[in-house]
């Protein structure tokens, strides 16, 4: 499983490098791809933190903004995970990427 480890505006600006080969070699995937690599209560704690409502019956839920797109790519190697909202990634990593 990948776990939330940073955003785009908190990379290390000595590594930009990394991260925009992260970007520029992504890939993208489905929400339900996203979802089954990644943990759920993570997914949870962000959306709740970007303004977005648990049930559609509450409010736009991030399920349904169109803006949000989901991606997969390569970090030194190795398989990261990522969305996009506002412009923003927030990136995934699984524990071989830890650093």
């Amino acid at each position: 499983m990948f776990s939330y480890k940073t955003n785009c505006v908190s990379w290390d600006p000595l590594d930009i490098d990394s991260l925009q080969n992260i970007i520029d070699n992504a890939i993208e995937i489905t929400r339900r791809t996203f979802l089954k690599h990644t943990f759920k209560e993570e997914i949870s704690f962000l959306e709740s933190s970007l303004g977005y409502a648990k049930h559609y019956k509450q409010g736009l839920t991030m399920f349904q903004d169109w803006c949000v797109s989901y991606h997969r790519s390569k970090c030194n190697g190795r398989r990261c995970y990522f969305f996009c909202h506002s412009a923003i990634e927030y990136l995934f990593f699984g524990d071989e990427n830890a650093n």
